[in-house]
């Protein structure tokens, strides 16, 4: 079970896999792929911005059919009581996506070096 990141997530949508070194390859053709919901969101916000071209439900929906993706259905409260502790940034969505992660003590696949450098399970095999 792995955990991705929004722009991982984006990435295997727009079916960019050439970005992905390979044992991030490697990773998300052998496990269980998971988000956080508030994946979802920050696609829906980046698709309000302009900055995609696709709603965010239509990319996860696709995704659920394509891959298996699965959103995480751990309760909020326990995850927003993680996110608490992720005080080294102020954006809400890194801060919910790791704490997703880390209430499971789960990999999260992200190109993003500062959740790498706060979260040890955080993986991208540069």
């Amino acid at each position: 079970m792995i955990y991705l990141d929004t722009h991982v997530v984006a990435w295997l949508y727009a079916g960019e896999v050439e970005l992905f070194p390979r044992g991030a390859r490697a990773l998300i053709d052998s496990e269980e792929l998971l988000i956080s919901p508030i994946v979802e969101l920050e696609l829906q916000y980046l698709y309000e911005l302009k900055r995609t071209t696709q709603p965010g439900p239509a990319v996860i929906g696709s995704l659920q059919d394509e891959i298996g993706l699965a959103r995480c259905e751990l309760p909020f409260a326990q995850v927003v009581s993680a996110a608490l502790e992720n005080d080294w940034t102020r954006d809400p969505f890194d801060r919910i996506i790791v704490a997703q992660a880390l209430v499971r003590k789960t990999p999260l696949l992200t190109r993003d070096d500062a959740i790498r450098d706060h979260y040890e399970e955080a993986v991208w095999f540069e």
